[in-house]
């Protein structure tokens, strides 16, 4: 039974959260204190990581104790800082004779055109993030790593609305659990995949005499990326958007498997964001096996990607108005 609809429905996985609420920037850590067997895909062109190199399956550390998603573009990676403090503290790490190291990759987002760009997440706010983290329900919508996070930034903020922190889980029977979290930043806007419907994104502005974007509520970012107004504007957009996230399943797997995990959970990206992957995003997603039953990466990675789709949604659906963009729902 899924207690929480979360990813710490998934044993082993626990999740803390911080944030500056009048800044509008965060932290959220997905902590496993044993540690879990770890892979990443990264399918933007603008990435922030952090620790993502020795995710490869060819390198030698085969598990993880954190990952590490935050806002402040590549000033909040030093987040990570802290959360390594805090691990370190608890004696938790990867054994190298002189000391125990912590294993945290992290990857950011660029929130600082929302609230204030000089506060950024810091060493402190990432040791708080891990010192709050636990195994129950998760806060979504404005928190952690998701608390500047934005969507359809075609027109620029002007056009833009409220995305946040979002998570899922599902059972696939057997004791095999899958879940998902995610902090959605995207470029483009998010749509409902069972019907295509824009659930949050760009909206129609006024440029001096011009209306760009039609008349609706949402300008749909791919029909004005065919315009001639939107191909100059996309000749001169910031690389200031992406989707970072997590999906983890109680479950053995190599490295190798873990990444594949990681990447079939794009699929769930692609079919809520529109358009996903591009080169001002720089959408990336980390995979957690913290061990149990053997599974097949197939069937794994298949309701991974269905799980981050649905995380995306409530990313959106559960974020409240805040920097003076509107949100989904109010």
């Amino acid at each position: 039974m899924l207690r929480f609809h979360a990813i710490t429905d998934v044993p082993g996985i626990e999740v803390g959260q911080s944030q500056d609420e009048t800044a509008l920037t965060g932290v959220t850590v997905i902590l496993c204190r044993r540690g879990a067997v770890a892979g990443v895909d990264v399918r933007g062109s603008a990435p922030g990581t952090r620790e993502t190199d020795l995710l490869n399956p060819i390198h030698l550390v085969e598990k993880v104790h954190a990952v590490m998603l935050a806002g402040g573009s590549a000033f909040g990676l030093e987040a990570a800082s802290g959360v390594m403090r805090w691990l370190e503290e608890q004696g938790i790490g990867f054994e190298t004779g002189a000391a125990r190291v912590p294993i945290v990759p992290a990857a950011i987002l660029y929130d600082l055109a929302l609230g204030r760009s000089d506060v950024r997440p810091d060493a402190a706010m990432g040791y708080a993030a891990a010192a709050a983290a636990s195994a129950g329900a998760v806060a979504e919508g404005n928190v952690g790593a998701g608390t500047g996070a934005s969507v359809g930034k075609i027109f620029g903020m002007v056009g833009a609305m409220k995305a946040g922190i979002g998570t899922a889980s599902l059972d696939l029977g057997g004791g095999i659990r899958v879940g998902a979290l995610v902090a959605v930043n995207a470029f483009g806007d998010v749509v409902d995949p069972q019907t295509g419907e824009i659930l949050a994104g760009a909206r129609p502005v006024h440029i001096g005499p011009l209306k760009l974007g039609g008349e609706g509520r949402f300008a749909n970012t791919l029909q004005v990326m065919r315009t001639w107004s939107g191909r100059q504007i996309l000749r001169l957009a910031m690389a200031r958007n992406t989707v970072i996230g997590v999906v983890a399943a109680n479950v053995r797997f190599t490295k190798a498997e873990a990444t594949k995990m990681a990447q079939m959970a794009h699929d769930g990206l692609a079919r809520t964001i529109r358009p996903a992957h591009t080169m001002l995003d720089g959408d990336t997603i980390f995979a957690l096996a913290t061990g149990g039953r053997r599974a097949d990466v197939t069937l794994v990675g298949a309701y991974a990607a269905e799980a981050m789709a649905q995380a995306i949604v409530r990313a959106v659906l559960m974020a409240k108005p805040a920097g003076g963009l509107p949100a989904a729902h109010l």
